[in-house]
């Protein structure tokens, strides 16, 4: 008899092997392209989320100016308010002192007596 060769048959291990391989590369494949989408649902909520502060930003910036602009209207106001009533009171106050030159006047020619000077004189200087 001739003696033949036997040869081996091939291993199931080495077909195992090779499938556990493919099923982990497809399973890297799907975790990488799982989180690319990840990633990018995350880009695109930044940019949402930028532009909604950004919209905020500028919105509570004119409300702001606003705010500002009217609180330098309302003191200006004021100011003016107080610039007029001193402007009355030192005209009022002038009036007054001619009035009292005028009293003495009438006082020293003999128009007025002592008492209805001293009379007049109080009253206008109680409003000085």
């Amino acid at each position: 008899m001739a003696a033949t060769k036997k040869t081996k048959p091939k291993s199931k291990k080495g077909g195992y092997i090779d499938k556990f391989l493919k099923k982990a590369d497809e399973a890297i494949q799907e975790g990488i392209k799982k989180a690319d989408e990840a990633l990018d649902e995350a880009v695109e909520l930044g940019e949402l989320t930028a532009k909604q502060a950004s919209k905020a930003s500028k919105e509570f910036t004119t409300k702001a100016k606003k705010e500002s602009e009217l609180l330098q209207k309302k003191s200006l106001e004021k100011i003016n308010e107080g610039l007029s009533s001193a402007k009355k009171l030192g005209a009022n106050s002038r009036e007054d002192l001619n009035m009292l030159e005028k009293l003495a006047e009438l006082r020293k020619a003999g128009i007025l007596t002592e008492k209805e000077f001293r009379e007049k004189k109080t009253k206008i200087l109680s409003r000085i």
